[in-house]
């Protein structure tokens, strides 16, 4: 019996380095579901269109992808696991394009500005933005524009057949995204080679009083908790009150994490645990 493939919903083009964590989170045998923006890989879950997601939660250069941390909110799909992705940039052309004859490169704006150190050494070459990394390899392969490279991964060459010119023209080395695995309650689906270190992330409101967010992550700091990440975002409705995202190290069917949550709901206005998951593997820096 052929076994099922599972359909992962993503942000972006075939290529996009959304479709690199869905191969580190749960291998070659996905079937990936590309969705233009971030609210269509939430409702394509929502809907049934895929049994999974895969979406970017922050990077290391530019913060976190706050529109992703709404979409948490609003949706009740746990985090079943974690990756983090080295964002390694490529130079890509058509295989009858060579560096010389290279004229404008285009990109995602957020890729174009972590090359910059590249254009700097190349003034001939014009930054050309484009909605998305793979999608501008996907363009390149389907136009042929004169003079034109793109900026993308690895992957988008080898998906659609381009060439790469040169490997690693990103300025920092240290360019890392971290991605979340997401799925429907009751989903079976979990990240292979997941570590026994687990990590849990929550989230939380506090009364708008002098002190309140100190007493709520006190109810961990008592437990010796440790505390990974804490993120505000606007409360939708109620200006300047906030809702806190919080990640610790920890399994949320641990006494102490249990004791902790108990002590929270007491003072917090809204608790919820959005997924206890396997932690990302650490990452040579």
């Amino acid at each position: 019996m052929t076994k099922t493939r599972t359909r992962v919903a993503f942000q972006g083009e075939p290529g996009a380095f959304s479709q690199q964590a869905i191969r580190q989170l749960l291998g070659d045998s996905a079937r990936t579901e590309p969705c233009q923006r971030f609210d269509q890989v939430f409702t394509t879950l929502r809907d049934g269109g895929a049994e999974a997601a895969v979406v970017p939660i922050e990077n290391t250069l530019h913060g976190s992808v706050h529109e992703n941390y709404d979409h948490l909110l609003q949706h009740d799909f746990p985090i079943l696991g974690e990756t983090n992705v080295r964002i390694v940039h490529y130079l890509i052309a058509p295989p009858e394009i060579t560096f010389r004859g290279i004229r404008r490169v285009y990109s995602h704006p957020v890729a174009l500005n972590q090359c910059l150190d590249f254009f700097a050494k190349h003034p001939l070459i014009e930054k050309t933005p484009f909605y998305d990394t793979a999608g501008s390899v996907k363009m390149l392969m389907e136009d042929h524009p004169e003079g034109a490279a793109a900026i993308a991964s690895a992957l988008a060459a080898e998906i659609y057949g381009a060439k790469v010119l040169r490997r690693g023209i990103e300025d920092d080395r240290h360019n890392y995204t971290r991605f979340f695995l997401l799925a429907r309650p009751g989903s079976k689906i979990q990240p292979k080679n997941a570590t026994k270190e687990y990590k849990t992330s929550v989230v939380f409101t506090t009364r708008n009083a002098p002190g309140s967010l100190f007493r709520a992550l006190s109810a961990f700091a008592l437990r010796d908790l440790n505390l990974t990440k804490i993120e505000s975002r606007p409360l939708r409705g109620k200006p300047w009150e906030y809702l806190f995202y919080v990640d610790l190290i920890g399994r949320v069917d641990d006494p102490r994490f249990q004791n902790a949550l108990g002590h929270l709901r007491e003072i917090a206005g809204l608790l919820r645990v959005l997924g206890s998951y396997p932690r990302a593997a650490s990452f040579n820096l």
